[in-house]
């Protein structure tokens, strides 16, 4: 009696075996599909390259060699109890590229749907038997979640083979907990953290960084309330301990010590007196100072009074009045004068004085390019306000120059060529022009 239910390989699926094998590619087995077959059972066919009527196409849920027979695959899918409503007659398996590499019928089965009163989850399953199954690729999607009881099963086991050698290895080693520190001298890795102690605790307790940092930061607060040994600036009513009025060294001297010092002087005899001998000596012994320093005093210009001794004077005249030197009169301009080049010019703004800067130069595309860049002659001490370009080239139809990235010692420049259509377009040779820029 022939066989009423087989599967064979299209001959879509024989040449990329073929193919496979010759090339050392293997082929990739990715999905299932089943069909009703028009209502009919269908007879497989070589020629075929897609299910008579196909109703269902998805990922394989599971593609192995079969433990029993080593050229045997075996390709399985599962169809959950949501889906159905129709026969199933065909099956077909496919490839990663959607062809259609083997097909083969199957006994009717009638796959029924949830929303029909009766459902349940079946699996198709198709073996594939070929010469060498190195040729295939035996991988299936990891995302599909649909899954035989018995791979769960499998599974299931495997993991509980698993977990039971971890927990007789783990109860038979003497230090199961390697990643954890003993309590006995511990040498701790990594980041280890530990609660901040409260400010002035003063016990054997771990001291987190932030109380190290704290304790740091109130011993920085009260050393700068503290003067230095060396050269103190000392503020408010500083004290000293009094010395004695015989004492003649760095100690320092309080204002008792010296107003005792200055009435031991007044109440002694006058050959105490030399230092005073020696200032009066100092100023010439004028037996008239008290006049000469009066009328020495009467040529000054009052403080609160009005300047007249400058009433109507020129420039040059208060220059002179206030004993100025030459250059004083000058303007303080300087530069250098080039073809790259500036000039400095001092103002007084308010109560503020300020250089103003030009500078003047040229800058080129370097023979093609959109973009050109220079170095000021001088750096500007403050700011770039702003600047201009020169006369353009307009023998060739011309092209534009603006700034791009300017800063306080140079910029560069975008060239843009205006000669042709579409405009504007990147210049493709050399293009110079001078710019002038101003700041302060």
């Amino acid at each position: 009696m022939s066989a009423k239910f087989y599967t064979l390989l299209t001959d879509i699926g024989a040449a990329k075996l073929a193919s496979a094998a010759a090339l050392g590619v293997p082929l990739k087995i990715t999905q299932m599909a089943v069909g009703d077959g028009g209502g009919v059972l269908p007879t497989p066919s070589a020629q075929q390259t897609a299910l008579v009527a196909e109703k269902r196409r998805a990922s394989l849920n599971m593609l192995y060699i079969d433990p029993q027979n080593s050229s045997q695959i075996i390709a399985e899918q599962v169809i959950p109890e949501t889906e159905g409503g129709w026969w199933i007659r065909e099956v077909g398996l496919f490839d990663d590229a959607g062809a259609l590499i083997a097909v083969g019928n199957c006994p009717e089965s009638y796959k029924p749907q949830l929303a029909e009163g009766s459902g349940r989850t079946q699996t198709v399953r198709m073996v594939l038997i070929t010469s060498s199954t190195d040729n295939i690729t035996l991988k299936i999607d990891p995302a599909v979640v649909l899954a035989t009881r018995k791979y769960v099963d499998d599974k299931v086991l495997e993991l509980k083979v698993y977990v039971d050698d971890l927990m007789a290895k783990h109860i038979a080693a003497a230090d199961p907990h390697t990643q954890y520190a003993p309590k006995e001298s511990p040498t701790l890795t990594g980041t280890p953290k530990a609660p901040t102690a409260p400010a002035g605790t003063n016990t054997t307790q771990i001291a987190s960084t932030a109380f190290v940092q704290a304790v740091v930061t109130a011993l920085n607060n009260a050393l700068a309330l503290k003067a230095p040994l060396a050269s103190p600036a000392l503020t408010g009513t500083p004290t000293a301990p009094t010395a004695a009025q015989t004492v003649n060294n760095t100690q320092i001297a309080t204002t008792a010590f010296v107003k005792s010092a200055i009435a031991a002087l007044v109440a002694s005899s006058p050959a105490a007196l030399d230092t005073l001998n020696e200032l009066a000596a100092a100023l010439g012994n004028d037996p008239n100072f008290a006049t000469t320093m009066t009328n020495a005093l009467a040529g000054k210009q009052p403080l609160d009074s009005t300047l007249t001794a400058l009433s109507g004077k020129t420039a040059s005249d208060i220059l002179a009045y206030l004993g100025m030197s030459d250059a004083s009169k000058r303007n303080g301009i300087t530069g250098a004068l080039s073809g790259s080049g500036y000039i400095k010019i001092p103002v007084l703004i308010g109560s503020v004085e300020r250089v103003f800067i030009i500078q003047w130069g040229t800058v080129s595309n370097g023979g093609s390019g959109i973009s050109g860049s220079t170095t000021f002659p001088v750096v500007f001490p403050s700011a770039c306000l702003g600047g201009s370009f020169g006369p353009l080239d307009t023998e060739n139809g011309g092209f534009s120059v603006s700034f791009n990235q300017r800063t306080n010692s140079g910029f560069t420049a975008v060239f843009r060529d205006v000669s042709n259509s579409p405009y504007p377009h990147v210049p493709n040779r050399l293009q110079t022009t001078v710019y002038l820029v101003y700041g302060y």
